[in-house]
């Protein structure tokens, strides 16, 4: 028996994603008092960080204004990257949910992850592209530079949109072998904001401790694509760090889908 067409599965991934993107706009409330939180706690984050600097007019490499603008542009992709973290995937294995997955005509990892595409472009509309107004107009955030930079910003967001949702996927997967998942994607989000860059540069970072983080996907995940921003990595150092993301990418889709395989069959085996 064959599979439907790839047309046809095309057309309801990119449905599954509309619908996830328009679901974002089902509470304007929630997003504006989001993105109030979000530009507060913006502020705060400014000023740690321009107070790090004192009297020095760099430090490891950034501007008092590409401080800022790290500052904005993390807070601007909070929500976009799920950053506080996310829970669909497990609440839909631990409420039974998952076995409507496995009847319909679909992989429930591209399933998933057309939802989460649709969802991330939602509150990047509502709350990300607000924020990076606020922080560019009154601020003073800056902008990639020309056309070479975009071309490298561009498609290091999108990986880090990727590269965040098979983490945070795998990281729901735990839910097919403990009932307290959502414990473990509490640890998971705490070492995933560390390792990101989303407390502060990683250059800030000892040396020690960015040589540990290399060995990891987390920068890759928020502090590529900022860095690019900023043109802190320009040429061939920008082209590599792209490359960085994308192994890391394969990487972690090869692991996403090992886990969803095992755990299926795992509920399976239990009867479910």
């Amino acid at each position: 028996m064959s599979g439907p067409a790839p047309s046809s599965t095309l057309a309801l991934l990119l449905a599954v994603a509309r619908l996830g993107f328009r679901r974002q706009f089902a509470y304007p409330q929630a997003a504006l008092w989001g993105l109030l939180t979000n530009s507060f706690f913006g502020l705060l984050r400014i000023a740690v960080l321009v107070a790090l600097f004192g009297s020095s007019p760099q430090v490891a490499g950034y501007t008092v204004q590409g401080a800022i603008t790290y500052a904005g542009l993390t807070q601007t992709l909070i929500a976009a990257l799920a950053l506080f973290g996310w829970t669909d995937f497990m609440r839909a294995v631990h409420r039974g949910e998952v076995i409507t997955d496995l009847l319909r005509p679909h992989d429930p990892l591209a399933f998933w992850a057309a939802q989460d595409a649709g969802r991330a472009a939602g509150q990047f509309v509502l709350r990300g592209l607000p924020m990076l107004a606020l922080f560019t107009l009154v601020f003073g955030a800056t902008l990639p530079a020309g056309a070479a930079g975009w071309a490298v910003t561009v498609p290091s967001v999108l990986l880090a949109w990727a590269l965040s949702f098979l983490f945070r996927f795998v990281v729901n997967c735990a839910a097919f072998w403990t009932a307290d998942a959502v414990g473990v994607g509490r640890f998971a989000w705490a070492l995933w904001g560390l390792g990101c860059g989303f407390l502060m540069p990683l250059a800030f970072f000892p040396p020690w401790l960015q040589g540990v983080l290399a060995w990891t996907p987390f920068p890759a995940m928020l502090n590529t694509p900022v860095e690019l921003w900023l043109g802190v990595k320009t040429g061939q150092g920008a082209w590599t760090a792209l490359g960085m993301q994308l192994a890391w990418t394969a990487a972690l889709y090869v692991l996403a889908r090992a886990v969803l395989t095992r755990g299926l069959r795992r509920l399976e085996v239990a009867g479910g």
